[in-house]
């Protein structure tokens, strides 16, 4: 046993050393790949990167062929069917014309959607406050109502 004994007391310090290096490390590495992981996790669950800030929204009419107005720039048709880009986070005022038939103004509201509800409580228990933020910011976990917006146009008398 003694010529272990000498062995460990002379490189016995030297391994130690070595070991804790190593350690050390691989301690490094695990957590980046955890921090890698988190961020990941993060993004995959926010709702402005898995659904974005814009929505396709549609406007249809019976008949076809109206005249499309909002108090949005840039935002109208010539003649229905018609779908825009618009922010999620919009609400606004649309007029529907067509000659022969009466005028309709409604509204166009937006709400928490199940996708971006879902956006939202991945944000929260991936501990994304940040995700969160930008999310509510953004609109990103709203969608417009009504959408489609369908109108059966009546004739004017």
């Amino acid at each position: 046993m003694a010529p272990i004994a000498a062995a460990f007391q002379l490189f016995g310090g030297r391994i130690f050393t070595a070991l804790g290096a190593i350690m050390t490390i691989i301690q490094k590495r695990v957590l980046r790949a955890l921090v890698v992981a988190a961020i990941a996790a993060q993004a995959a669950a926010c709702a402005t990167v898995t659904r974005g800030t814009k929505e396709a929204w549609t406007v249809e009419t019976e008949p076809g062929g109206a005249t499309v107005t909002t108090n949005l720039e840039g935002v109208g048709c010539e003649a229905t069917p018609c779908t825009f880009k618009i922010p999620r986070k919009s609400a606004f005022t649309v007029q529907i014309t067509k000659p022969g038939y009466k005028t309709v103004n409604t509204q166009v509201t937006n709400q928490v959607a199940a996708g971006g509800a879902a956006g939202m409580a991945g944000n929260v228990l991936v501990g994304g406050i940040i995700g969160v933020g930008v999310d509510a910011a953004s609109g990103a976990m709203l969608e417009l109502k009504p959408n489609p917006l369908h109108v059966i146009l009546e004739k004017a008398e």
